[in-house]
């Protein structure tokens, strides 16, 4: 009787934990799609992106700091495609 009982706590809390992972994921994708808008556009956009979307396709209870995170990434990119678009490539000059 004591391993039924075991086993279905296991389960729960695999579920919690795969629920705590995903509420993790959120919250990263977040603090990664933030300075992601002014520093490391290149790496921290579609990092922020790869987060959110695990979090979302896992089912996280933080939904809108997922979605949030998400919307960071994408204008981060935007942001970067943009500053490249206007300065025709170059990013940063170094001398005359």
């Amino acid at each position: 009787m004591s391993t039924v009982t075991n086993r279905q706590s296991g389960a729960r809390s695999d579920a919690h934990g795969e629920a705590r992972e995903a509420d993790n994921l959120a919250v990263a994708s977040f603090l990664l799609g933030l300075p992601g808008l002014l520093l490391f556009n290149v790496v921290l956009g579609p990092l922020a992106i790869t987060l959110a979307t695990l979090a979302l396709v896992r089912g996280t209870r933080r939904r809108g700091r997922a979605v949030l995170g998400l919307a960071l990434g994408i204008a981060s990119l935007a942001i970067l495609a943009a500053t490249t678009a206007t300065s025709h490539g170059v990013l940063m000059e170094f001398g005359s």
